[in-house]
Parts: structure tokens; C-alpha cells; sequence
């Protein structure tokens, strides 16, 4: 039986929801997932049809979530339903839902230099399933100063600082870039690139995307 993925786009338009949530719908679909892209946060309110999926995609930058939305998708991935994304279309999403910022396992707070910064990412974990084939490499987009949860397993980083900002006198800082986590029993990934579609496209980020959502899916076996 085929998996079966959600994705939801929306919030700020900068960000290029549309586009992206397109662009990781066609990535699923090689893969053999039958996708359902939504531009409504109504579509988190049915539990028990979130708990029939393999995997849920968030691509809302900021915007506000009510309970009544929020609550079922916290418990389908608690259940055991993955989750995973990019930008701040996971991890910029809902500015006052701890919670939520709880389960992704971070927070953007700041991008120093903004669009444009030229930096590296360096694979930390190159055998995992997500990193294989992966090597370090360079991209010029915003680079994500964020807060991280403790319990992520970061397989990709990058050196901060790269342009200056009240974080430079703390001198080098290693932030993360692509982690895995768990919330309950759902499987949490995420990746911090992806600023605008042609981000998400980069040859580099798009790998990093499939198999990450793969992973999320608990899917790896679709990537043979």
C-alpha cells in the first residue's frame, strides 16, 4: 500500500509556500507517496485521518494556529505519524506555540547578513541514512541562528559567525542544520535550508529533503 503524506502550505509569502509545498509534493511522488497538498490549517483537525498518515509537511512561515488545530497534529505524531521540513515552514511556524516548537525541536531567532550570506554546511553524520552521499557544500541563502533542542541528533551544521551581529563576541559557534528527533512515537526531521524555492531545488537540498522525509515516513526502504 502506498504511504501517505499531508502537506500543508501557507503564512508568509516571502517564503514561497506554494512553490515549495509543489516541489517537495513531486520529490514524495517519485517515491511512490500518495500526497495531499492543502493551503488550509483546517486539515489538522481531523485526528483520526491524521492518524492514517505516514507523514505531515508544515510549509507555514509564522501565521497563528488555534488549539483546535494544533492539538490533533501533536497527537498524531505523538502516535506515531512522522513529520518533517525545512525553513521557516517548519521551524518558524507559530511564534507562541511552545508546544509545537517543543516537538520540531527548534526555533529560527535570527539570520545575520539575511539573504545572500555565502556559508558552508558540514555533514556531522555522514552515515546516516539522511546524510549518505552527502558531502559539505556551500550555499548562498539566509543562515538560521536558532535555538535547539538538547535531545536533536544533528547530522549537518554550520559555523557561526559568518556576518556580523550582537552573536559575534561570542566567537565560533557550530549551529545545527539538519536533525532528527522523536516526539512520542512520531519521527521529527527538519532541515534549516530552504529559504525560497530555488533553495529547496539546489541539487544538494532536495537529496537532504527526500530522504529526510523519507526517514520521517519511516520509509528509508523506498529509497532502494
Amino acid at each position: 500500500m502506498p504511504k501517505q503524506a499531508l502537506i500543508v502550505w501557507g503564512g508568509w509569502a516571502g517564503h514561497e509556500p506554494q512553490q515549495v509545498a509543489d516541489i517537495l509534493g513531486a520529490e514524495l511522488r517519485k517515491f511512490g507517496f500518495n500526497v495531499e497538498i492543502s493551503n488550509t490549517l483546517d486539515s489538522f483537525k481531523d485526528l483520526e485521518k491524521l492518524k492514517q498518515l505516514d507523514l505531515i509537511v508544515p510549509v507555514v512561515t509564522m501565521s497563528t494556529i488555534t488549539s483546535e488545530q494544533e492539538q490533533p497534529l501533536l497527537a498524531a505524531v505523538r502516535s506515531g505519524v512522522g513529520i518533517g521540513g525545512c525553513h521557516g515552514g517548519m521551524c518558524d511556524s507559530f511564534r507562541n506555540n511552545t508546544e509545537y516548537q517543543f516537538m520540531t525541536g527548534g526555533q529560527w531567532v535570527a539570520h545575520p547578513g539575511n539573504d545572500g550570506v555565502k556559508y558552508m554546511v558540514n555533514v556531522t553524520e555522514p552515515s546516516h541514512f539522511i546524510m549518505q552521499g552527502t558531502k559539505d557544500f556551500e550555499v548562498s541563502s539566509e543562515q538560521y541562528y536558532m535555538h535547539t533542542d538538547p535531545a536533536n541528533k544533528v547530522l549537518a551544521t554550520t559555523t557561526f559567525p559568518i556576518a556580523e551581529g550582537p552573536h559575534s563576541p561570542n566567537g565560533p559557534v557550530k549551529m545545527p542544520v539538519v536533525w532528527t528527533k522523536y516526539y512520542g512515537k512520531g519521527r521529527v526531521f527538519y532541515c534549516s535550508l530552504g529559504h525560497v524555492a530555488a533553495v529547496v531545488k539546489m541539487p544538494e537540498t532536495l537529496k537532504l529533503m527526500g530522504r529526510g522525509l523519507l526517514w520521517a515516513a519511516n520509509a528509508e526502504a523506498l529509497a532502494q
